[in-house]
């Protein structure tokens, strides 16, 4: 959901209907010469703004960031999102390691993005050891979400050798009791209500979905964008490697084809936004192509989405989205505790 998927627009209006909206941090300044001049300060700037304008839509709603490891101004961003006053920090792409030193002396919760429960005691071990804290809770991410994907190769991704969700939401889940209560998140492929259901029954505090909300009215990607997801068949859904250094799944489009024939998109890099990418020698511009997408030249853009993408068949309101997930959630609990009784 970055770069200018999920702004204030989407997050104000998630957070209006009562769940949490989430503001991706990455990739939101315009491409203009003052912003190039001084990325991180205009990078600060926009996010500041992202923030202030979702409050403005939602003053009592629960608003918070993304923030990637691999940004490489990770820092900076964190230290903004905290002084900001958000309600919550999600981190991915990489352990967040330091996240707590970043946000110290603020109220923001922080919840890491996991993908397996080996990194998970890495991540609690020290955290405890370094900081005397624990996140407030975890977010598990499986191999059906869309975009950048950790804890797998491209290789195994593309074999189909990959953990499931369940499996490694239960690993993570395991090593999170032995800490105590610390909520547990799944997130990547929950397209519906019952599959909200089925994570709650698994022991899910709550889910994370991104694919169903760009086809919402209130996200800000451009019309070409959501068109792609609306005409998205199942076997469009491919992976590439990208020059974040992790694998990304994403919707097949002309320049997919040309980056997977192994055509370099020569560029000059004005955003410097990976510690992890190194501009001669990777063979495209992430963020460029992100943008492009984003802004609707989709012919010369990367369209990240999740798994499910080709179920997505009309462009809704989020209030009606969220209605219609939380109807179908309650009916399949309710149907479950039915079942469950039956048995006893």
């Amino acid at each position: 959901m970055g770069v200018r998927v999920s702004t204030s627009s989407l997050a104000g209006a998630v957070a209006n209907c009562g769940a949490a909206g989430t503001i991706a941090s990455v990739g939101l300044p315009p491409d203009t010469e003052e912003n190039r001049r001084d990325v991180p300060k205009s990078c600060r700037e926009h996010l500041q703004i992202e923030i202030r304008k979702s409050r403005e839509i939602s003053p009592e709603g629960v608003i918070g960031v993304n923030i990637m490891v691999a940004l490489s101004n990770y820092e900076d961003m964190v230290r903004t999102a905290a002084k900001e006053d958000v309600d919550f920090i999600i981190s991915g792409a990489g352990l967040p390691l330091s996240l707590p030193e970043f946000a110290e002396g603020s109220r923001v919760k922080l919840i890491p993005m996991v993908s397996s429960g080996r990194g998970t005691k890495v991540l609690l071990q020290a955290w405890k050891r370094r900081y005397n804290r624990l996140p407030e809770a975890l977010i598990v991410e499986g191999p059906l979400s869309g975009g950048h994907i950790g804890g797998h190769s491209l290789e195994d991704l593309k074999k189909g050798a990959f953990v499931t969700l369940e499996t490694s939401f239960a690993d993570v889940l395991g090593v999170a009791r032995e800490y105590g209560d610390i909520p547990v998140v799944a997130a990547g492929g929950i397209y519906d209500g019952s599959d909200i259901a089925k994570f709650f029954r698994l022991g899910a505090r709550g889910v994370q979905m991104g694919t169903r909300f760009v086809a919402t009215y209130e996200c800000s990607a451009a019309k070409e964008f959501k068109d792609v997801y609306l005409k998205a068949r199942k076997e469009d859904v491919i992976f590439i490697q990208s020059p974040v250094g992790m694998p990304a799944k994403a919707v097949k489009t002309k320049f997919t084809e040309d980056i997977t024939a192994g055509r370099r998109k020569d560029f000059h890099c004005s955003y410097q936004c990976l510690r992890t990418c190194d501009p001669g020698k990777v063979p495209f511009c992430i963020a460029k192509a992100l943008i492009n997408a984003v802004e609707g030249d989709v012919d010369n853009g990367v369209v990240f989405a999740g798994s499910n993408v080709s179920r997505v068949k009309e462009i809704v309101h989020v209030k009606e989205l969220v209605d219609t997930l939380v109807a179908e959630a309650e009916e399949a609990m309710s149907v479950a505790l039915g079942e469950k009784a039956g048995t006893i």
